[in-house]
């Protein structure tokens, strides 16, 4: 059996041949004997029809779609869809690139969007790796997720808990008790940690070592 999915993501698609209507029209002229569609976000990754779409396709059956990007968010994903659907024995037929099978040319597309995939893997990486060496050279950089407040907003939070209680300090600069909470803890384990080496480079001293 053949089915069509088809998909857009915003009313404006109706302007640039995306349509539900465009879609549908191409995926019947492609012999689409009944037809999915979801208005949602590439993005998402629950679409309800296609959910439902992908659990009633069989062995033998043959996926219609107009693009790769009706039901992917990128080349890697739609790719790891289609691997995933050709190994239960269902024929991709991806309008605008060709059918992807098990023949030759089948394998030979598969294999191209396969190269495809692992280049836009690898951009991503190298963009990802650009930004973090440019991002170091800011004083505030920090590795992980980023910080909602700069390193002089809490060094100022900080200097107001001397004479004020967490919750007037959170309440005068907007930072939650617990953040404030974990940065005094953390300075306080860094001064004990840091008296500690201090004790010891004395002790050392004035031994004579």
């Amino acid at each position: 059996m053949k089915i069509g999915y088809a998909r857009v993501s915003t009313t404006k698609q109706a302007k640039d041949g995306n349509s539900l209507e465009h879609q549908e029209s191409a995926l019947k002229a492609a012999g689409a004997e009944c037809i999915y569609s979801d208005a949602f976000t590439g993005t998402k990754t629950h679409r309800p029809e296609l959910d439902k779409l992908l659990k009633v396709l069989k062995d033998g059956d043959t996926l219609i779609v107009t693009k790769l990007d009706r039901i992917a968010r990128s080349t890697i994903q739609g790719i790891e869809l289609i691997e995933s659907l050709l190994n239960k024995g269902i024929v991709v037929h991806v309008l605008n690139i060709g059918i992807m099978d098990t023949t030759p040319t089948g394998r030979l597309i598969r294999n191209i969007f396969l190269a495809f995939a692992e280049f836009e893997r690898e951009m991503i990486i190298e963009r990802t790796q650009e930004g973090k060496q440019i991002a170091k050279n800011n004083a505030d950089f920090r590795e992980g997720r980023p910080k909602k407040f700069s390193r002089a907003q809490m060094e100022h939070a900080m200097t107001l808990l001397e004479n004020n209680s967490y919750r007037q300090v959170s309440e005068m600069t907007g930072i939650s008790i617990s953040s404030l909470t974990r940065e005094s803890r953390r300075r306080k384990e860094q001064s004990i940690y840091l008296n500690d080496e201090d004790f010891g480079f004395l002790e050392y001293k004035n031994k004579g070592w």
